[in-house]
C-alpha cells in the first residue's frame, strides 16, 4: 500500500455535548478511512499542556485546557491513502466561518475553539501524537472487505 498513513484525530468537547460524534466519525469512514484505534478518553492538565504546547503563550491557552478537560473527547486514529492530508481536507480551516462548506468544522461549528477536532497537521505531528495518545497495543491491523476499493488492489 503506497502512501498509507496514519494520523490522530480528537473529537472535542463540543461534538460531545451537541451529540454530533456519530456525524463527526461518519465523514471520515465515507471517505474511506479505516479507524485503527478508537476510545474515550479524559485528558488532564498535562497532557494537554504537552499536546497544545505551541499556544502555551496565547492569551486564549487557559481557556482551551479548562474546554478540553470539560469532557472526555473521543480519540481515534486513522488510516488511508495519504490519511494526514486527506483528514485535514474532510476537517477544514482552524477556524469554521474561514472553513470550506462541506467541511466538518463549517458545517458543524461556529468558532474556535469549539470547532469539533483536532487533526493532526504533519507526518511528525502525527507520530509525536499518535504516540501520547495511543499505547500500541490499542492500533490494530485488520483487513476490511472494503479496503480494496479505497487502497487499490494492491494490498
Amino acid at each position: 500500500m503506497s502512501d498509507v498513513q496514519k494520523t490522530l484525530v480528537l473529537v472535542k468537547p463540543d461534538a460531545l455535548q451537541r451529540e454530533l460524534v456519530g456525524k463527526v466519525v461518519s465523514r471520515f469512514e465515507q471517505k474511506g478511512l479505516k479507524i485503527v484505534a478508537m476510545k474515550l478518553a479524559h485528558l488532564d492538565e498535562a497532557t494537554l499542556t504537552e499536546h497544545y504546547g505551541h499556544l502555551k503563550e496565547k492569551p486564549f491557552f487557559g481557556d482551551l485546557v479548562k474546554f478540553m478537560m470539560q469532557t472526555p473527547v473521543v480519540a481515534m486514529i486513522l488510516e488511508g491513502i495519504e490519511a494526514i492530508e486527506e483528514v485535514r481536507k474532510i476537517v477544514g480551516s482552524t477556524n469554521p466561518r474561514e472553513a470550506d462548506a462541506g467541511t466538518i468544522r463549517a458545517d458543524l461549528s461556529m468558532n474556535v475553539p469549539s470547532n469539533m477536532v483536532h487533526a493532526s497537521d504533519s507526518a511528525e505531528a502525527s507520530e509525536i501524537e499518535v504516540a501520547r495518545f495511543f499505547n500500541e497495543n490499542e492500533i490494530f491491523a485488520y483487513e476490511k472487505l472494503t479496503d480494496k476499493f479505497h487502497f487499490g488492489e494492491g494490498i
